[in-house]
């Protein structure tokens, strides 16, 4: 087959990640109005490296190549392989990374590249690998650069990350903002081995997601031992020995119930039936000069669960101190105890924000509000109507 659109991304689909959340939305979108299309993305595990559906192929680069900056090199070549069949036909070809990027935006292309940025690996790179050195960073930085500025539109879900790509020279009427969006879930029935009080970290365990910050906030809550922490990890088990040390070492192991890679819906589930959801993010570069867009957050919200969060630019465009849950200074263990003992403490009170946050997202941060835009870059892009 030959197709009009290409969806790029230097990510595991499916996977239990938000970003595969995120992913399965907006290439939805595009192959909805292109008559199907390209997914291009990374493999492993079981799945398998190619599958058709209907007008929609996936491919999955699956090489096993420890070093990353190896691995995202031969991806990108990977890439270029494989859209090099559609290059007369396509229109669209939507990224995700510098290394889906390059290929697509090669001289001599016909079609538009849209670039959504999600995050900025020469930032964030500095936190998961820190070993790496200032000159790498300094390539990938470039890298970067080159792809931003030949790309046709720069997708955004927060303001603050289209402040960063603003400052990497990408003129402002180049960038969209595509905020994340949720679902409004229906009524969902209590995990058979739910505790009785818990209450709830979504998410992966990278060092900006503040996990340390968690396991001591905890730890000051021991004196109510019928609450639990559930942490419905989106990672393999191997990843948390960190932090799963850190809570032995802060006496909390036993009072946490971990969940590892659950299916999407589960997660809705676990996450409906809590008392509070936290969002521990960190104060560091990754999250205050690049941004983040936290989809625990908006997904929290959409349960109609009172959320605990950094005070971060970022997480204050999603929501509302005092009216969605609360909002504590960041890497502030002491002060995000204090926040989560109050809302528990004011059951009606905390209902009250989780119902207003539901109400938040129904209007506002919809994944159909958020396809709505993109389908307007894509429109504006190709006049496909």
């Amino acid at each position: 087959m030959r197709h009009r659109a290409a969806y790029v991304a230097f990510d595991r689909f499916p996977s239990s990640k938000g970003s595969a959340v995120h992913i399965a939305q907006m290439a939805d979108e595009l192959f909805a109005r292109h008559g199907g299309g390209l997914l291009g993305v990374l493999g492993g595990g079981d799945l398998p490296r190619y599958q058709r559906e209907g007008t929609r192929e996936i491919a999955r680069f699956g090489a096993s190549i420890p070093n990353l900056i190896d691995r995202a090199e031969a991806f990108s070549e990977w890439v270029a392989d494989h859209l090099a069949p559609h290059w007369d036909t396509l229109e669209i070809c939507h990224v995700r990374d510098p290394w889906s990027a390059l290929p697509a935006v090669a001289d001599g292309r016909r079609h538009k590249v849209v670039y959504e940025v999600n995050g900025l690996p020469s930032i964030e790179m500095g936190h998961t690998w820190p070993w790496a050195a200032p000159s790498t960073l300094g390539k990938i930085r470039e890298l970067e650069r080159f792809c931003l500025e030949r790309s046709d539109a720069v997708v955004v879900p927060s303001r603050v990350i289209g402040d960063a790509v603003r400052e990497r020279g990408v003129p402002e009427g180049r960038i969209h903002l595509v905020p994340n969006g949720a679902d409004i879930p229906g009524e969902t029935e209590r995990p058979a081995d739910a505790p009785k009080r818990y209450v709830i970290y979504v998410g992966a365990m990278q060092p900006w997601q503040g996990l340390d910050v968690l396991m001591r906030a905890f730890a000051r809550l021991a004196d109510l031992p019928e609450l639990r922490l559930v942490i419905c990890a989106s990672v393999p088990e191997r990843r948390a020995k960190p932090v799963r040390r850190l809570a032995e070492r802060l006496g909390v192991a036993g009072r946490i119930d971990w969940r590892f890679e659950l299916p999407h819906r589960d997660v809705a589930a676990w996450l409906a039936h809590a008392e509070v959801s936290l969002a521990p993010l960190t104060g560091c570069a990754r999250n205050l000069d690049q941004g983040c867009a936290p989809l625990k957050v908006i997904e929290s919200m959409a349960a109609g669960v009172p959320v605990a969060a950094s005070d971060l630019p970022a997480v204050r465009e999603l929501m509302a101190d005092g009216e969605h849950g609360r909002l504590v200074p960041a890497d502030r263990p002491a002060e995000l105890a204090r926040a989560v003992r109050i809302m528990l403490e004011y059951p009606r009170e905390a209902a009250e924000m989780g119902r207003k946050g539901r109400e938040h997202i129904e209007k506002s941060l919809t994944w159909a509000r958020s396809r709505a835009r993109l389908a307007d870059v894509y429109r504006t892009l190709t006049q496909v109507r």
